[in-house]
């Protein structure tokens, strides 16, 4: 509950920026994330809706990793107030 609060507060104060920036697509790939999770524990053999998620999550870390080699100091922050873990990829 608070995590999905908190997201709302941060995907408003990404609105004023533009939509197309790393930091917006990530917010709303994690949003995505996190409802595709939540159907997935309700429908465990959605197998076109796994398939989504890993989709997703394979964009939304391919754009982490290029904000982590363009912007470390908004790469540490977005994944401190998303409460993400950190790209095992250097």
């Amino acid at each position: 509950m608070v995590k999905n609060l908190f997201i709302s507060v941060i995907s408003q104060e990404k609105k004023e920026e533009k939509r197309g920036s790393v930091e917006f697509q990530i917010v709303n790939f994690t949003k995505k994330i996190k409802r595709l999770t939540s159907h997935l524990e309700l429908h465990r053999k959605d197998y076109l809706s796994q398939r989504g998620l890993r989709k997703i999550l394979g964009k939304r870390q391919r754009l982490l990793s290029y904000l982590l080699k363009k912007n470390r100091v908004g790469y540490k922050e977005l994944i401190v107030k998303l409460d993400i873990r950190e790209s095992k990829i250097p």
